[in-house]
C-alpha cells in the first residue's frame, strides 16, 4: 500500500483482544497509535488543517499556532511538515520531554508555559499565552481543537465508523474525554447507527469537563482545567472518572499481563472498563479506544522514581515496582 503524505497513513481496523480482562466479557482495544504520529490524534490534525485550508484561511507566510499536552502537537507537526506550514505548539511541563523532542525534529517550534492557572493545570495559562501571540501577529492562524467542530467530525466519520464497521453493533464503548473530539464524535454516530451501545466517557479526577472539582493532575492525555467548548453534556453517554494511581496501575498491568505498553488516556479507559465491569452482563461485546502507544512514558508512567514523586503509597501501585528506575 502506498501513501502519497505521512498524515494518510492511518491505521483504523486493528484490535487486540484482551483475554479475560473481565470475566465474561469480551474486551477489544482498538489501537490508534500506529500511524507515523504516533497516536488518534493524526486524523483531528488533518481534520483540522483541512477544514481550514477549505475555509481559505491558510496562505503563503501563514503559522499555526495550537496548544497541546503532546499528541496533538506531535500530529500537527507531521502534518505541517508534509503541507509546508510553519508551526508553533504551546505546551507545558506535564508534556513528556520525548514528545517534545518529536515535535522539534519535525520542525515545530515548541513553547512551554510553566504557570498553573486557577484550576490547578495549565490549559487555561497555554490559552492566554495563545491568545497573546495572537494579538501580536494578525497572520498567526489558531486551529482551537477544544471548539473546532472539525474535531468531532473526524471522529464521526472514521474513529467511530471504524469501531462500528469491524465489530458491529458492540455492547457498550469506553472513550477517554481529552478535547473531547473522539467522544463527541462517538456519542453522535453510535446515536445514529447503534443506540442500543452504551457509550461511556472517561476521565481523570481533577479534570472539569464533568462538572467536578479541579485539582492539579500529572499525566497528559485526558482531562481538562476548562471545558472544551465541542463538548456536549447529555444523557446519551455515561461518565465516570478515574484516579491517576489506577491509570499507572492499569498501564503497568497491561504491559506485564498482555505484552502491550500503552499510553497513560488508554491506562484511564482501561480502569474504567474494570471499574464498571459490575453493570456489564456475560457475553457482552465491549471495545475501548486507546489513543495511543506508552512510549512516550517511559520516563514518567513507567518511572518508579516519577510516580513514587508525584503519589503517595497506595494498594493499587503496592507490587508494581518492575518499571524503569528512571
Amino acid at each position: 500500500m502506498i501513501f502519497e503524505s505521512a498524515s494518510d497513513v492511518v491505521v483504523d481496523d486493528v484490535f487486540l483482544r484482551l483475554p479475560d480482562f473481565v470475566p465474561g466479557v469480551g474486551v477489544l482495544l482498538k489501537l490508534e497509535g500506529l500511524n507515523p504520529a504516533g497516536s488518534v490524534k493524526l486524523k483531528t490534525a488533518a481534520a483540522l488543517v483541512e477544514a481550514a485550508e477549505t475555509e481559505g484561511r491558510l496562505g503563503p507566510g501563514t503559522r499555526l499556532i495550537e496548544s497541546s499536552s503532546g499528541n496533538l502537537g506531535i500530529a500537527l507537526a507531521v502534518v505541517c511538515a508534509a503541507r509546508g506550514y510553519s508551526l508553533t505548539v504551546v505546551t507545558d511541563p506535564n508534556a513528556a520531554r520525548q514528545a517534545i523532542r518529536v515535535m522539534e525534529s519535525l520542525g515545530a517550534d515548541v513553547v512551554e508555559v510553566t504557570r498553573r492557572d486557577t484550576h490547578g493545570g495549565y490549559l487555561r495559562t497555554r490559552l492566554d499565552y495563545l491568545r497573546r501571540r495572537l494579538a501580536d501577529e494578525p497572520r498567526l492562524v489558531w486551529l482551537n481543537q477544544y471548539a473546532n467542530p472539525a474535531n468531532v467530525r473526524a471522529h464521526r466519520e472514521r474513529t467511530a465508523q471504524a469501531v462500528h464497521k469491524e465489530l458491529g453493533d458492540i455492547d457498550a464503548l469506553f472513550v477517554g474525554a481529552g478535547t473531547t473530539g473522539t467522544l463527541m464524535g462517538c456519542v453522535e454516530y453510535f446515536a445514529e447507527h447503534s443506540p442500543r451501545t452504551r457509550i461511556i466517557a472517561v476521565d481523570t479526577v481533577g479534570s472539569v469537563t464533568f462538572g467536578t472539582a479541579a485539582a492539579p493532575r500529572f499525566i497528559p492525555g485526558l482531562g481538562t482545567s476548562r471545558r472544551p467548548e465541542i463538548f456536549v453534556d447529555s444523557d446519551a453517554f455515561e461518565k465516570v472518572q478515574i484516579e491517576e494511581v489506577d491509570t499507572v496501575a492499569m498501564c503497568r498491568l497491561l504491559a506485564t499481563r498482555y505484552g502491550v505498553l500503552v499510553g497513560g488516556s488508554t491506562g484511564t479507559v482501561l480502569a474504567a472498563v474494570r471499574e464498571l465491569a459490575p453493570t456489564l452482563t456475560p457475553g457482552d461485546r465491549v471495545a475501548a479506544i486507546s489513543p495511543d502507544m506508552g512510549d512516550k512514558y517511559l520516563d514518567t508512567v513507567y518511572s518508579d522514581s516519577w510516580v513514587t514523586e508525584r503519589y503517595a503509597p497506595t494498594p493499587q501501585l503496592a507490587g508494581l515496582g518492575h518499571a524503569t528506575a528512571g
